[in-house]
């Protein structure tokens, strides 16, 4: 058996690395925000575009408030500083050619058309009265303002394309083996989007009913077709995965499991249509459920997960990222732990280093207070 070659020294300490990462981390949300959560990103010409769900009037976050909304931040690298936050989409709002109805703006996600739009996509929601419909809102980066009017984004399943829906993501698993009943809310763009042979992947999510599926997104980004669906075992409620691709161009998934230990599950597919049973990874023990990451810099695979152990009782204070060149051996580079918690983190790369945003907070029980941005690392590989 070849000997595995390390990515990182022996002497590495995994704290002392994340510790200083810590340190560097910057509030990217206004100081009106009470409660915010589940960011993404992107970087372009030295800016950060972060997108997030957001509360003025109380901290953490949920689909039933309906006082959520979505709001873009504009951070210079160089200097952290927060330029612009732009809020673009409330319940109610009236666009250009349509309104939003009452609810909540929740689980934006962020996506560059060309060099000088960037699309935002968001749910809608108001669980059991209607079915929540994900929309998307363009921004002009150099005259920085949003379009003035307001998209649905369509959703391609077997029998067809439909408005992206819990009902219709529902019924397309059910056709797949699902056995769990529909919902009208938590269909979410849930993982980064990632390019793999030219084509633009990324899981989605309903959170409520807990499904999982990789999509592909068509040319013009507004219709997201299906691949395939994984969720078994059902009875380990798998949820809010992230995908990559491994370098045999075999897929594999992570998942949170909201069920049995909360330990995540990783399931495999030849194809990214057809895919396991899930199982977990040795090198994954105690995790809890919470988001996790997937990505890969460089050759160089970044998985993110939460750890349950706690500090002085804080949930979601333990975060690792582990490392690895092939998938399957993995070491330890960063252990976060902070009683500000740190969670549901989004990687991205640019011009030699790794930034990172991630919700933290300091005095409500889900510590879902603020968006934090900084730097992971200087790539050296």
């Amino acid at each position: 058996m070849p000997v595995h070659a390390r990515l990182l020294p022996e002497d590495w300490n995994a704290k002392a690395r994340a510790n200083a990462v810590l340190v560097g981390l910057r509030p990217v949300t206004a100081p009106q925000v009470k409660g915010a959560h589940d960011a993404e990103f992107v970087i372009a010409d030295g800016k950060a575009y972060i997108v997030a769900e957001l509360s003025d009037t109380r901290a953490g976050e949920s689909n039933t408030w309906p006082e959520i909304y979505v709001a873009l931040s504009v951070v210079e690298i160089a200097t952290r500083k927060v330029e612009a936050i732009i809020p673009f989409a409330h319940g109610g709002e009236k666009f250009a050619n349509t309104e939003l109805p009452e609810g909540a703006c929740f689980v934006p996600r962020i996506l560059p058309l060309d060099a000088t739009t960037l699309r935002c996509y968001f749910a809608s929601e108001q669980p059991d009265r209607r079915q929540s419909r994900t929309w998307y809102r363009d921004f002009d980066i150099p005259k920085r303002e949003f379009h003035r009017t307001l998209h649905p984004v369509r959703l391609q399943t077997t029998d067809g394309l439909h408005a992206m829906e819990p009902q219709h993501f529902h019924a397309d698993a059910v056709r797949a083996g699902f056995k769990k009943k529909g919902v009208t809310s938590g269909l979410y763009i849930f993982d980064s989007f990632k390019t793999f042979a030219g084509r633009t992947y990324v899981t989605l999510n309903n959170f409520i009913g807990k499904q999982n599926a990789l999509a592909v997104l068509n040319d013009a980004k507004d219709t997201f077709e299906v691949q395939g669906h994984f969720n078994e075992p059902q009875a380990l409620q798998l949820s809010e995965s992230s995908v990559n691709r491994l370098p045999d161009g075999t897929w594999l998934a992570i998942c949170r499991q909201d069920g049995g230990n909360r330990n995540y599950y990783f399931t495999r597919s030849p194809d990214g249509r057809t895919w396991g049973e899930g199982t977990e990874l040795p090198s994954v023990q105690n995790g809890t459920n919470s988001k996790p990451t997937f990505d890969r810099f460089r050759g160089v695979y970044y998985l993110g997960w939460q750890d349950a152990a706690q500090i002085n009782g804080v949930s979601r204070s333990v975060f690792n990222v582990d490392v690895s060149s092939d998938g399957v051996t993995w070491e330890r580079k960063y252990r976060f732990e902070t009683e500000h918690s740190f969670q549901y983190p989004t990687f991205r790369e640019y011009h030699g280093a790794i930034y990172v945003v991630a919700t933290q907070g300091d005095h409500s029980p889900s510590r879902k207070e603020r968006i934090m941005f900084g730097k992971l690392e200087d790539v050296t590989r």
